[in-house]
């Protein structure tokens, strides 16, 4: 390993020990103390060959006999007990310390900003808290559990190799020398073959999520097979990685294995003769061959961990690199209170851009308190990027964003965010039951306020139809309920929040029209008493708002009240003239025109006002 590696290895090691292992100093102490014993009875074992065979089996002293099976049964049983409570000491350690870095990870990750969530796949992230921790624990078991063990052995039956003849051990380790650097080349091999297994297990985890998050496209676009070729893709080549990580690894615990073997046929070759000679007697040969056979598994037990290492500080890089990524939203170091009452929102000269992409162009914005304030535009205008500067998802390069006067990055992020509901188009529900959906771990909503949410989120309609009423699961990602069923549980959620600060992002434009009537008679009640911004495109829901405010690639460029964007032509009546005369997906005008034109017995005034009561009862 090279002084570099050995810097990247002992920085690993001691971030892991500060961060994680010295909270269980204790539990590893005595651990080491069961494990010194343990390690010591395999010299213990060699040790005691010797007058086995000289006083026993050479000299027939039956005297000794029994004194030497004792001594025989006393090692094995003090090697059982001190392994059995180091094992059980040490997965306490590795289990808990695994856990608490779990733990750890998820909980600096689920702060990180949404930009940091776009550059790393849910499913990687997965991959990280799971299967690079899984690893590292692993390993922890292997070079802790193992290499304290087996280094104690090994010093121990060495010890006692050194005491019946020093010339015999340097004899039986003269090949590690000539093994040193092929072991180093293999180590450096697994690093590189076991980072690439990483990566791919993490590209994998990727693919898994995206098939079963995308289970229905899949199957209506007919991509079964497209899905399961890049899957098998991806795997083909990690096992291709895996078997040459297991390579590397045995490679080394194979040298080991022709350096011991070099070793003992020296080292026969060389005490042989002495002891034909009557130089050293059999029990001495005996305990010094028994030594180094014990030696053995050790020794391969121990350059297997070299390459284990390896594998585990591919792991162990990653998990650190994204504990140490840094949260871009920081808290003020001076917060202020969060403001009371119906807050007006501002934004003054407000830029963002993402990397090379400018979103906003200083752009200002103001939402009266208790108003509704409807934004809309093309996509790609900037309107969900402003829901997620008031809520601080994203900071601004330029200008102020501030709610009742006191700046977004002035407040506690969540007094911030305890001032917002929001409603989004992405109903997201969580794969629990419905009540849980709806109070998030709440414990003091009452039971008369849960009721009066679900009566005015109209979840109470359908809640007579589930198996368990509020008790029912609701299925991944709520697929057991509808989409207007599950719209309705949002706004739910959101009333029993009863936040002064209403956010809604296209909350019915995937519905159909009854469960969009529906759903909109909820978010009126919701609205009530609110300050409102409500991104819409379309037009009909938002034809009461006390402004609307339109809104073209990153800038305002007219508000006012419906009438009055209207009465002034521009975007704002474009989009209206698309949607209520031009607009195809809507209703043909045209087509009731003509429909009108054979009411029969009528004048061409009366038809024109039936037209028009008619396209207003369709269109709001």
């Amino acid at each position: 390993m090279s002084q570099q590696e050995h810097k990247s290895a002992r920085e690993l090691l001691g971030w892991l020990w500060r961060g994680y292992l010295r909270h269980y100093i204790g539990l590893l102490g005595i651990a080491v103390v069961f494990m010194l014993v343990e390690g010591g009875t395999m010299g213990a074992l060699g040790y005691m060959m010797q007058p086995m065979f000289d006083l026993v089996f050479v000299d027939g002293n039956t005297d000794a006999l029994f004194w030497v099976s004792l001594a025989f049964f006393a090692i094995f049983a003090l090697r059982g007990i001190s392994g059995v409570t180091q094992k059980v000491l040490l997965s306490k350690v590795s289990q808990t310390s695994a856990a608490h870095l779990r733990k750890d990870m998820l909980a600096r990750l689920i702060r990180q900003d949404p930009a940091f969530h776009q550059e790393h796949p849910p499913g990687v992230l997965m991959h990280r808290v799971l299967g690079d921790v899984g690893a590292i624990d692993a390993v922890w078991r292997a070079v802790i559990t193992g290499a304290g063990k087996d280094f104690v052995s090994l010093i121990a039956v060495l010890g006692v190799a050194v005491s019946i003849d020093w010339r015999w051990t340097l004899v039986l380790l003269i090949g590690v020398p000539v093994l040193l650097a092929p072991i180093k080349m293999a180590q450096r091999y697994v690093r590189r073959k076991a980072t690439l297994s990483r990566d791919l297990s993490a590209k994998l985890s990727t693919r898994l999520n995206e098939i079963f998050h995308g289970i229905v496209p899949i199957k209506l676009n007919r991509l079964e097979d497209y899905q399961n070729a890049r899957f098998g893709t991806v795997m083909d080549n990690l096992v291709k990685a895996d078997v040459k990580t297991s390579l590397g690894g045995a490679s080394i615990s194979g040298m080991t294995d022709i350096m011991a073997g070099a070793g003992f046929m020296a080292v026969l070759l060389y005490g042989g003769n002495e002891i034909i000679a009557g130089e050293k007697t059999v029990g001495q040969f005996m305990a010094f061959f028994t030594s180094v056979g014990l030696s053995f598994e050790p020794m391969r037990r121990l350059a297997a961990i070299s390459g284990v290492w390896q594998s585990a500080a591919a792991s162990l890089e990653r998990v650190k690199e994204l504990l140490d990524a840094p949260i871009m939203l920081t808290e003020p170091e001076d917060p202020k209170p969060a403001p009371e009452g119906l807050p007006p929102i501002n934004l003054d000269n407000v830029s963002l851009s993402y990397g090379d992409s400018k979103i906003l162009h200083s752009l200002d914005l103001v939402a009266e308190g208790g108003k509704t304030t409807a934004l809309v535009g093309a996509s790609g205008a900037g309107k969900s990027t402003i829901f997620n500067l008031l809520t601080r998802m994203v900071d601004p390069q330029e200008g102020l964003v501030s709610v009742g006067g006191v700046r977004v990055n002035d407040l506690r992020t969540d007094d911030l965010r305890s001032l917002f509901s929001v409603v989004t188009q992405d109903a997201l529900l969580f794969d629990e039951t419905l009540r849980e959906n709806i109070v998030l771990g709440r414990t003091d909503v009452s039971d008369e306020e849960l009721q009066a949410a679900l009566e005015a989120s109209h979840v109470a309609d359908f809640l007579p139809k589930l198996s368990n009423g509020l008790d029912t699961p609701v299925g991944p990602r709520g697929s057991a309920l509808s989409g207007g069923q599950r719209q309705r549980v949002v706004i739910a959620r959101a009333l029993l929040r009863n936040t002064p600060v209403l956010l809604l992002d296209e909350a019915t434009s995937a519905l159909d029209a009854q469960s969009e009537k529906v759903v909109q008679q909820a978010l009126d009640k919701l609205a009530g008493g609110r300050t409102t911004l409500v991104i819409a495109h379309r037009l009909s829901t938002i034809r009461n708002a006390d402004k609307i405010v339109v809104m073209d690639r990153g800038r305002v460029v007219d508000q006012g009240s419906h009438d009055e964007l209207l009465a002034r032509g521009g975007i704002y009546a474009d989009l209206y003239r698309l949607q209520f005369q031009d607009g195809k997906t809507v209703v043909d005008t045209k087509g009731i025109a003509a429909q009108a034109e054979q009411v029969p017995g009528g004048s061409a005034r009366g038809k024109n006002r039936w037209f028009r009561r008619f396209a207003s009862k369709v269109f709001g």
